[in-house]
């Protein structure tokens, strides 16, 4: 029989991961092939041209556009400051001048003689994309960017918020089905990535930010709780570009959801590391996990990040990710090849599968699991 392939998560120590940093516009790369970086190195930098702001000359000196030119002191081209004239009018008998002061800073781009405004260009924006994961530059790609690549512990999660960021690991419970409570996060907090079990409660997400805690990875986050947090309702598109003081990472799904034991003992094992995490998530093409990546000492073993890991089969361990058993870890106990059935009335393939809860053995549509992929 040929083999299936699914979507899947990555869970594993010995992982070596790869990371795309490219720069939005053409730009300089600031690092060579083989250097060691640290998270916060800057790979790359670009300027992105300063906003454009228009000084109606003609409209302050109360003349027309064509004669505002004659009073102009600046030319395209020259740099300009805040308070500085741009233009003087001749006044009468050389008394009673009106003068026009910027209300910018920048570069001349234009002087309009249909307009009788001035267009300033200000400051170019500095756009610096940093190599958030502590390895080795493995390409450059002129102009755009860089590829860095690691070698450690890796965990993708199914969802998440916030962006980038990195922190000193710490299990903040004391086993995967027990709760982030407000009493688990400690003062001395500050800058790091905490691990919580089954959920994180509102009050306890509340503390973590006041006291500086940079990330929270939990088995499942009630959707009442994300909502009143971020003050609106998360969307279908991408997130991770939410205002907020910390990342959160959920690995099992909505609810207050025991963390896998594996994913769990793997980043106990982890803790007191450097972590870099992202909480970017998209489900559609394209998709992005929330990922939280731990580099460790290079081994000659580690597999590249999903290779060959993703093969559905007899005994491949997998998430469901749809109701009746959503988050639901299980292993897979059968392939049939014939189609059946569903409710909605699509033929559709099926899978059979254990479920590691309760060891009842189930049957879902294979387009509703994902396979947790582990080194």
């Amino acid at each position: 029989m040929a083999s299936a392939y699914t979507p899947g998560l990555t869970v594993g120590s010995d992982i070596v991961v790869r990371r795309t940093r490219r720069l939005p516009i053409k730009g300089e790369v600031l690092v060579h092939e083989g250097q060691v970086v640290e998270p916060d190195t800057v790979v790359a930098r670009a300027l992105l041209p300063g906003n454009t702001q228009s000084i109606k000359l003609a409209e302050k000196l109360g003349v027309e556009a064509k004669d505002a030119l004659d009073l102009v002191r600046v030319k395209a081209g020259d740099p300009i400051e805040v308070g500085q004239v741009v233009a003087e009018s001749k006044g009468l008998f050389g008394l009673f001048k009106q003068s026009v002061a910027s209300e910018y800073s920048g570069t001349v781009e234009e002087i309009s003689s249909v307009t009788g405004n001035i267009l300033v260009r200000e400051a170019p924006i500095p756009v610096d994309v940093k190599a958030y994961i502590r390895g080795t530059v493995a390409t450059v790609l002129p102009e755009e960017g860089a590829i860095i690549e690691t070698q450690g512990g890796m965990v993708q999660g199914i969802f998440g918020v916030g962006g980038e960021r990195t922190g000193k690991l710490r299990i903040a419970v004391g086993g995967p089905s027990d709760e982030l409570t407000p009493e688990g996060i400690a003062d001395d907090d500050r800058g790091a990535l905490l691990v919580g079990g089954s959920g994180v409660s509102y009050g306890a997400i509340q503390k973590a930010a006041a006291v500086g805690v940079v990330g929270i990875v939990v088995g499942g986050i009630k959707d009442s709780d994300l909502t009143r947090y971020l003050g609106y309702d998360i969307g279908v598109a991408i997130t991770g570009q939410e205002q907020i003081p910390l990342t959160i990472v959920v690995t099992e799904g909505f609810g207050f959801l025991a963390m896998a034991e594996r994913t769990f003992k793997l980043l106990e094992s982890l803790a007191g590391c450097e972590a870099s995490f992202n909480g970017a998530t998209q489900i559609r093409a394209g998709v992005i996990r929330p990922e939280i990546i731990v580099p460790q000492e290079p081994s000659a073993k580690a597999a590249p990040q999903g290779a060959g890991a993703f093969e559905l089969k007899i005994g491949a361990p997998i998430r469901v990710i749809r109701e009746p058993y959503f988050g639901e870890i299980a292993s897979v106990t059968g392939l049939p090849a014939e189609l059946v059935t569903v409710d909605s009335g699509t033929e559709v393939r099926v899978l059979r599968a254990k479920l590691a809860r309760n060891g009842e053995e189930v049957v879902v549509p294979r387009a509703n699991v994902e396979i947790i992929a582990s080194s």
